[in-house]
């Protein structure tokens, strides 16, 4: 610590020198830990006093038993204020090189309208909703999802088209499993994938077959067809191809039907404006990335996968879908279609674990098609397309020789007296990537931010660096569509696509359905497991520095040393965070996280010649994700039993482990338990488990109740996932993004992911499971942010107010309602669940409703336990926001004892006609209860009230009467 002495000041009226006070140098008084925190000092002494303790430190120890507390604290860099955060990351970050990056494979640079990413990407109304599982109060981004999937639907020529998915790789993976579920499992287990895919595509897909015992094929393009047998149930495509030319593969569709199999076309938004779409084609299923419409590279994310097919697939189709239904006045109104199909709560049934989207950049994609309309999208295109063209006359005029003459946005070239490699070191001295194919071939991908100059510039470096003699005007380019292929059918035709074509009709239409949503800059989201914490401007102000979303993901890694050291820090950080040897970055989602970490314990059961390894328990509480990624993972799922308390039932398991004494691979364990509190006996189970030669993998969705207190590694598991957009505050963003790195101990290291286009190593690595090799790398200077800012003692911190706000609002409401599930001293961890199963004329989903019209997001209702809700408030609401939540429960639990003890009417009342919308009250009004009771119930709501844009939505009909575009909703609302 530095102390310096103030100068003394010889002028009139100074001070004396005996009255001067050396200064303490201790940073900047302003610490982020007490922004990101909630309740201040005060407030939290007021509410231990409540719970009966005097201090924090007693009452953690009260609530976290001994047995699993850290014998160590976080040993992390001193904590940095906002500015100096930034400014180290800035300096971090300047380490990289934003060269011009040509390199295509599914990536490519684009424009984001100023407009979108200030009004969307920047606006925490946008990027901080929760998943629109409560769709009343989520009908801005359902709209806009509907309008991604218009875009979509239309482009591709298909029906129908979901709400997004994590990568295009993952998008192809997901494909080839739709097609063995339609095509019959036991029947034929080949899936062929042309050679000419992208690369990251096939390797992600073999990733997936492997453990479902299907053979993918690799094969090329123009011998796919006679390699077609009775064992093929699925194609894989690329259109246009990795290497950019451009094929009708009419006929080789209808060959692979005649012989039995779906196939699926991965393919390109942009070049679909001018080419066939693949449902003209005859194309079973569409894929792709929706990046280039407006969002940044971002070193490979995240961006929004689409997935389309024909309608006839829409219940096999796999992720989220919105679709049109009607509220209970019968007008149109958005939801989530089919909402028991998300795949995970089928559980060990499920055909996948998706269970993320990427919602906010789907949001942004289908924003940039609503500014541009179809005429500015076949413009841009046209003005790639164009300058392709021009780029491949020229490098003809120069001598050197194409490898194909059909192409869209992509060409590959020979130099005509260098090689490939000669030609990349001096592109590298223009600050330009190029792609190398082989020894003597290159390619070249443009983008819409390619220029004129940017072509003169591709020209010099292939004229050995010198200026070209001639102009671009000079040039006399080919046609480079074949014959046939040119897009004849109309695209975008709904007026929404229309509409907005001016700034402020934009601004105006993205604030419009803002407001029709409900997100963390209005209120509380108390969700249980879903850790709905701030995400502080601070965090998510990197997001737009160029030197993080302007980076391809395959560029030399030589040119990102500043991403570099970030995800060292992050992997490092977290490593100690959490209590493992090796952390990987590239999964990116939780459900993803899941898979992978399974994938690493198989990988290291088959390298100790265990490969019968393949019982995988889980506890009955556990969250769905977790048996539907063993499955995934090639595992058998054998459910462990719980206590009526919702512990693991350790008879029941040490009975199961002694069963599949040969054959255990892991136990799946969520910690703190899915029920809220900390399991006093998870020592225990990782003994017991280990004891099996099975492998612990713990369900990193509750970390944010472990921080500085306890850690995985040192409990005895092996692998984690650590949600980043839960306990490290990555937003939500309405639905996705998300991260979902895992952790693993010493002796897991050499089986991390690894990627065929940038090489991460380890001795024995899984394949990859994302399409970028560090999965969503752009959103991890959040988490980079957060915990730079925190330090350890902010993190500790920050843990345990979390459970001082759960047990906080436990106590405030269990005078009213019954608390399901507490630890051994009557306290519970960084959630409550909330029992509403003993009334017998309300449910939870009425609570739910009724909630909206107190300002907030209901809590996870009817999971773990149906006919409940899990409460989890986190540590960034202030102790006012926690009594405002509580107050409204308890004026709900009034107004359910009026209608248990018939004093209010058991079908026309508050609960039941909630939510209550504008309208209702503006019109005529004939229930039995006031206005003012319906839309004004406590105090405080008339100053800031939330309207909820429709009322109660009726699910079944939606489901019965699936409508997913908006020419649906049009001719749904007539």
């Amino acid at each position: 610590m530095l102390v310096r002495d103030l100068p003394i000041a010889d002028t009139a009226g100074a001070v004396s020198e005996t009255e001067i006070k050396p200064v303490t140098l201790t940073g900047h008084p302003d610490h982020f830990a007490a922004r990101h925190i909630g309740p201040d000092a005060a407030e939290a002494r007021a509410m231990l006093e409540a719970l009966g303790h005097d201090s924090m430190e007693g009452f953690i120890d009260t609530v976290v038993p001994p047995s699993i507390r850290s014998a160590r604290p976080l040993n992390l860099p001193p904590a940095l204020s906002e500015h100096e955060a930034l400014a180290a990351l800035k300096r971090i970050i300047s380490a990289n090189k934003p060269f011009r990056s040509y390199l295509g494979m599914g990536f490519h640079n684009c424009l984001v309208p100023p407009t979108i990413q200030r009004n969307l990407l920047e606006n925490p109304g946008w990027y901080t909703q929760y998943t629109p599982y409560q769709a009343e109060i989520s009908q801005g981004r359902l709209e806009s999802l509907l309008n991604f999937q218009t875009m979509v639907a239309d482009l591709t020529g298909l029906e129908i088209a979901n709400a997004s998915l994590l990568d295009e790789a993952t998008a192809c993976a997901e494909a080839m499993v739709m097609c063995h579920t339609v095509k019959g499992k036991g029947s034929c287990n080949v899936f062929v994938a042309a050679a000419d895919c992208h690369p990251q595509n096939i390797e992600v897909l073999q990733t997936r077959a492997a453990p479902l015992g299907i053979e993918v094929r690799t094969t090329a393009t123009d011998a796919i067809a006679s390699a077609l047998d009775e064992n093929v149930f699925g194609v894989l495509l690329q259109y246009p191809a990795t290497d950019g030319v451009v094929e009708d593969h009419t006929s080789l569709i209808a060959s692979a039907h005649e012989a039995g199999a779906m196939v699926v076309l991965a393919t390109d938004l942009l070049a679909l404006t001018l080419l066939k779409a693949p449902g003209e084609l005859g194309a079973d299923i569409a894929v792709g990335n929706a990046q280039r419409f407006g969002v940044p590279l971002g070193y490979g994310g995240p961006h929004a996968a689409f997935f389309a097919t024909r309608d006839i697939y829409k219940r096999q189709i796999p992720g989220r879908i919105v679709g049109v239904s009607k509220d209970s006045r019968g007008r149109p109104a958005f939801r989530l279609s089919l909402q028991t199909r998300e795949q995970h709560i089928r559980r060990d049934k499920a055909t996948s674990n998706i269970c993320t989207a990427q919602a906010l950049l789907a949001n942004m994609a289908a924003m940039y098609a609503c500014y541009h309309g179809p005429d500015g999208l076949r413009a841009i295109a046209s003005h790639v397309h164009g300058l392709t063209r021009c780029l491949a006359a020229g490098l003809k005029r120069l001598g050197h020789k194409l490898g194909h003459e059909t192409f869209f946005d992509t060409i590959t070239v020979t130099h005509n007296n260098q090689s490939a490699r000669e030609v990349i070191r001096l592109a590298e001295s223009f600050r330009i990537n190029l792609r190398l194919l082989d020894t003597q071939t290159l390619g070249i991908a443009l983008d819409e931010t390619t220029t004129e100059a940017d072509v003169l510039d591709l020209l010099a470096v292939f004229n050995g660096g010198r200026d070209v003699p001639f102009a671009l005007t000079d040039l006399t380019p080919a046609d480079a569509t074949p014959e046939g292929l040119g897009r004849t059918s109309d695209f975008l035709t709904h007026e929404v696509f229309h509409k907005h074509r001016s700034e402020t009709e934009l601004m105006r239409y993205l604030k419009r359905l803002e407001s029709r949503d409900l997100s963390l800059a209005q209120s509380m989201i108390p969700l249980g497991s879903c850790t709905m914490k701030l995400n502080a401007a601070a965090e998510m102000q990197p997001l737009s520095w160029r030197e993080f979303n302007s980076i391809h993901p395959f560029v030399p890694v030589a040119q990102t040393r500043g991403y570099q050291e970030m995800f060292a820090d992050l992997e490092d950080w977290l490593a100690e965070i959490t209590g493992f040897a090796g952390v990987s970055l590239q999964p990116n989602a939780g459900s993803q996280g899941e898979y992978a970490g399974l994938l690493v314990i198989k990988a290291y059961h088959q390298s100790r010649r265990e490969p019968q390894r393949n019982i995988c328990l889980i506890p009955t509480s556990a969250h769905g994700t977790n048996p539907a990624s063993a499955v995934m993972a090639g595992l058998t799922v054998v459910p462990v039993k719980c206590s009526d308390g919702g512990d693991i039932d350790l008879d029941d398991l040490r009975a199961q482990t002694e069963a599949h004494a040969g054959d255990l691979a892991a136990m799946m364990i969520t910690y703190p338990s899915t029920h809220g509190v900390f399991e006093e006996t998870i020592r225990e189970i990782c003994e017991i488990v280990h004891g099996a030669g099975g492998q612990i993998y713990l369900d990193g969705a509750n970390l944010n109740a472990m921080v500085g207190l306890s850690r995985p590694g040192e409990l005895g598991a092996d692998v984690c996932h650590i949600n980043l957009h839960k306990t490290f505050c990555i937003p939500h963003g309405g639905g996705g993004p998300g991260m979902g790195p895992i952790g693993v101990a010493e002796h897991l290291t050499d089986f991390l992911p690894d990627h065929s286009v940038v090489k991460l190593g380890g001795e024995n690595p899984i394949g990859a499971v994302s399409a970028a090799p560090w999965g969503s790398a752009s959103i991890l200077p959040i988490s980079w942010m957060y915990i730079a800012m925190m330090g350890a003692d902010g993190l500790t911190e920050a843990t345990r107010v979390a459970i001082l706000n759960a047990n906080y609002i436990a106590q405030r409401l269990a005078g009213t309602f019954q608390i399901l599930y507490r630890g051994k001293n009557g306290l519970v961890a960084h959630e409550c669940i909330v029992d509403l199963r003993q009334f017998a004329k309300v449910t939870v989903e009425d609570v739910a409703k009724r909630l909206m019209d107190y300002g907030f997001h209901a809590p996870t209702i009817s999971w773990p336990v149906a006919g409940t809700m899990m409460v989890e408030p986190t540590e960034s609401e202030p102790r006012a926001e926690l009594d405002r939540f509580c107050e409204a429960m308890i004026s709900i639990h009034a107004e359910i004892m009026a209608i248990e003890n018939g004093e209010a009417d058991p079908e026309n009342n508050l609960l039941k006609n909630a939510p209550h919308t504008a309208e209702d009250v503006a019109g005529e009004w004939n229930r039995p209860y006031s206005r003012e009771q319906a839309v004004f119930p406590v105090a405080g709501l008339r100053e800031q009230k939330y309207w909820p844009p429709v009322n109660r939505i009726d699910n079944v009909h939606g489901d019965r009467n699936p409508v997913c575009t908006c020419e649906g909703m049009d001719a749904y609302a007539e």
